[in-house]
């Protein structure tokens, strides 16, 4: 997919590009404030719909946020409209950003291709067996 077309379905509702988890529609909040707790998220992102699942990570050392939470919502509308309410506001004094955290492959990708044990290594030549295991 182009740039240009992936700007113009972030700016518009659609979304196309993401992708849904096992169970929901994960968004990602970046820029988050190290003191912000489970019930500050909660509390904002409740108004756009029901939250399934909140994980926020903390440093293990210091016990604060490391600046960056999921939030799950059964429903791509609710996190579109999450989104679309959230990304660029200020929120416990710091900005944060908002978007999906989870992405389609392109169209047309190419797969990885399953790595064999009895093929020739990739990048490197062909090798006959050693000596030993002839």
């Amino acid at each position: 997919m182009a740039d240009v077309d992936m700007a113009s379905e972030v700016n518009g509702a659609g979304h196309s590009w993401a992708a849904k988890s096992v169970e929901g529609w994960i968004i990602i909040v970046t820029g988050l404030n190290e003191e912000t707790t489970e019930e500050d998220l909660q509390d904002l992102f409740g108004d756009y719909g029901e939250v399934k699942n909140l994980s926020m990570a903390l440093n293990r050392r210091t016990g604060y946020v490391m600046g960056y939470a999921l939030i799950e919502f059964p429903e791509k509308e609710q996190a579109e409209k999450a989104i679309k309410g959230t990304d660029g506001t200020e929120f416990l004094e710091k900005t944060i950003k908002t978007d999906f955290a989870f992405a389609k492959a392109p169209a047309g990708g190419r797969s990885r291709a399953p790595v064999s044990s009895s093929g020739p290594r990739r990048g490197g030549r062909d090798r006959e067996a050693s000596p030993g295991r002839r």
